[in-house]
């Protein structure tokens, strides 16, 4: 039986997050697993790499699932996406061996967080970037970020309601730069606790405007508190970039 990969793009504005969730019809799973039945007449649920929460965007996020189709693996491209609403769509699609698992291959997996630096909103980035008025230090967000690069325990970057038992993850890369008026935060690692790249922008955004010194990165990360770091920066600023298997 082949195993069908999907890279998937979402704006996720309309959604309740991307993974299934008994009684809420509105998230990302939901309406693949109901294309991928209209298309192939099987009960077929997804599997996700991940979850996103709602309001957070993608750009390649990863699902497959299995189906005794006759439709070839790189035509569910285009099947799908003739079922599919206008703002979730399939960017490939492939085959890939039977005991490939998302969750449970080694990969690094990217992220990109927006924050529009301006003294007036945009209405048309409203969905997409977190307006932020007061003017940030970009060289002072780059050297607390700088902190983060590496394996650490992210307790200080975990919200509270997570169950992980482990919080140890790996940064392998933190780049924050400026592209006209907005500061974009990018964040590759093996993987990433829950909420954890929207604390690590709100706490460095709380650097940028000169709360906190760079050097308080440190501490908050060996402080395995919380309540150390900043706020979790809203989701709408969030997008999934992708998987790098």
């Amino acid at each position: 039986m082949p195993r069908v990969y999907l890279t998937v793009a979402y704006d996720g504005t309309a959604y309740h997050g991307s993974a299934l969730q008994e009684h809420e019809p509105e998230t990302i799973e939901a309406y693949l697993n109901r294309a991928v039945k209209a298309a192939t007449g099987e009960e077929l649920p997804v599997i996700g790499a991940s979850r996103t929460d709602a309001g957070v965007h993608a750009r390649g996020a990863v699902f497959v699932f299995d189906t005794k189709s006759s439709i070839p693996p790189d035509r569910f491209i285009y099947v799908l996406n003739h079922l599919l609403p206008d703002d979730i769509r399939i960017r490939e699609s492939r085959e890939v061996p039977s005991d490939f698992h998302p969750r449970k291959q080694t990969c690094e997996k990217t992220y990109m967080y927006r924050v529009l630096n301006s003294e007036a909103e945009d209405p048309t980035r409203r969905l997409y970037t977190w307006h932020m008025p007061r003017t940030l230090d970009l060289d002072k967000m780059r050297e607390a970020a700088g902190f983060l690069v590496g394996e650490h325990d992210f307790t200080s970057f975990c919200a509270t309601a997570s169950t992980a038992p482990d919080r140890v993850r790996t940064i392998t890369a933190l780049d924050v730069s400026r592209h006209g008026d907005e500061i974009i935060i990018t964040v590759t690692g093996n993987g990433f606790l829950y909420n954890m790249v929207r604390i690590i922008a709100g706490t460095l955004v709380q650097i940028g405007w000169g709360w906190r010194e760079p050097f308080a990165m440190k501490d908050i990360l060996e402080g395995r508190d919380r309540a150390l770091a900043g706020a979790t920066a809203p989701p709408q600023g969030l997008l999934l970039v992708g998987y790098k298997y």
